[in-house]
């Protein structure tokens, strides 16, 4: 008569350990993992469901057992066809779920305009809810990593911008413009060294970014370094010959390592590219003095 009692009492138990893990199945996996960094969501959602899981059947293993040995056998084959509706459950749910992709594309891309909107209306708060949703949805969208970083850096969060960008070259292990956010960080923190650093980094994947070649200039201008300053600017130019920011920033490097040839080659092109610019009489004053 104990034994039918404790039985019942078991079975009792077991069922109502079954309707709350099947309860709390869609909590599970709808886990709100916004405040964890970006790169662990994926991981995170499937450690937490399958660790949960698992907690609850060895607990219920370790009562089953205590209470009544001697009928384990039975209980034991009852367990383990009760654990593996419990799995099939689980699958069972996530296929539901991945029926449900089909709508992804069309959700990232209203979450996109909505990012937008955000940010034209300078809300970065929402803007950055809106990234991570993204982020949430495509765990690998470069686009959404990189405006994030981007995002964190306009409101000087260096750290979260740093990690970001460092997330994305494990995604994209040549993406340029991840190295040249680490590199404005650096720089901005006063680390040229670093700065230069990340900026060469990015220049052995991509030789033909006159955009980097120019930014490290600048760091090496800042370094007080003209002649390397010098080198990388005629690299950019050498990209993209008309632009006018390659050429002020060469004409200014000319003056400053009084230059006055190269200077003067690099007016008469800047005048003709840019004949508005409100600096020509400045320079060509600068020049003459050479």
């Amino acid at each position: 008569m104990y034994d039918f009692i404790s039985l019942a009492l078991i079975l009792t138990s077991i069922t109502v350990i079954i309707a709350i893990v099947i309860r709390k199945f869609p909590a599970l996996a709808n886990l709100d993992v916004h405040n964890i960094p970006a790169e662990k969501e994926a991981q995170f959602k499937e450690r937490i469901l399958g660790n949960r899981l698992k907690r609850m059947i060895q607990k219920l293993t370790s009562r089953v057992n205590k209470v009544v040995r001697p009928s384990g056998q039975a209980l034991g084959n009852l367990f383990k066809w009760l654990y593996g509706r419990l799995v099939e459950m689980k699958d069972v749910y996530k296929d539901d779920r991945k029926e449900t992709v089909a709508g992804t594309d069309n959700r990232i891309a209203l979450a996109f305009e909505a990012f937008e909107e955000y940010k034209r209306q300078n809300d970065l708060s929402n803007a950055e809810k809106k990234l991570i949703e993204i982020i949430g949805l495509d765990p690998k969208n470069l686009k959404a990593f990189r405006a994030l970083a981007q995002l964190y850096f306009d409101r000087k969060e260096f750290e979260e911008a740093k990690q970001t960008f460092e997330h994305i070259l494990k995604l994209n292990e040549g993406d340029e413009e991840a190295f040249d956010g680490l590199a404005n960080i650096a720089s901005q923190s006063g680390n040229l060294d670093q700065a230069k650093d990340e900026y060469l980094k990015s220049l052995k994947y991509n030789k033909q970014r006159g955009q980097t070649y120019y930014s490290l200039a600048l760091v090496y201008e800042s370094m007080k370094n003209p002649a390397e300053a010098l080198k990388s600017i005629r690299r950019a130019l050498s990209i993209e010959s008309n632009n006018p920011r390659y050429l002020d920033m060469k004409l200014r490097i000319s003056i400053m390592i009084k230059d006055k040839e190269a200077a003067l080659r690099a007016y008469n092109k800047l005048k003709t590219v840019n004949p508005d610019n409100q600096k020509l009489g400045e320079f060509k004053a600068e020049i003459d003095a050479l």
